[in-house]
Formats: structure tokens, C-alpha cells, sequence
């Protein structure tokens, strides 16, 4: 049986998590994709803005297919590690 990453449902040998990675040298020590200048922060708020996946990729061709999927699994497992943030109704 593979490994599961700790608190979570995530197999180790599925996963695209080893593409994020961090430096306290580039960006500030947050998450990026593959050690380039990427946070997953800024691929999650283009893709919440409605930007598709090729979109992204035709506008940062050093991007591909799995390190947008490895920020979506970053997020999922971050969020699934967190308390929920309450927001208040509009």
C-alpha cells in the first residue's frame, strides 16, 4: 500500500505536491510551482477569476498541465488541513 500524506486522503505516489515547492529566496518562502516565480496563490486566483488551464499555459508558456493540477491539490489538501474562515453574508 503506498504512502498517505499525513492528514489526508492523498497517496504520495498519485500525487503532484512534489511540483510545489518553497525558498525563503524566491517569493518569500510561498508556495511556487517547481521553484519558479509561480505561487500557487496567483495560478488559484487566475483560475477562480475564470481563467481556463490553457489559458494560463498560453500566457506562461514555462507552465504545464500538472503544475496547475498540483496547485489545485495543494489547495485541497491545505483547506482540508484547516479550520473553515467565516465570512460574512453579502
Amino acid at each position: 500500500m503506498d504512502a498517505l500524506i499525513e492528514g489526508t486522503g492523498y497517496s504520495r505516489d498519485m500525487s503532484l505536491l512534489g511540483r510545489i515547492t518553497t525558498d525563503p529566496e524566491i517569493c518569500h518562502g510561498k508556495p511556487v510551482v517547481r521553484g519558479l516565480r509561480y505561487p500557487v496563490e496567483m495560478l488559484l486566483e487566475l483560475l477562480a477569476s475564470g481563467m481556463r488551464p490553457d489559458e494560463i499555459l498560453g500566457d506562461y508558456p514555462d507552465l504545464e498541465h500538472e503544475d496547475i493540477l498540483a496547485a489545485l491539490e495543494y489547495a485541497a489538501v491545505v483547506t482540508a488541513q484547516r479550520t473553515t474562515i467565516p465570512f460574512d453574508a453579502a
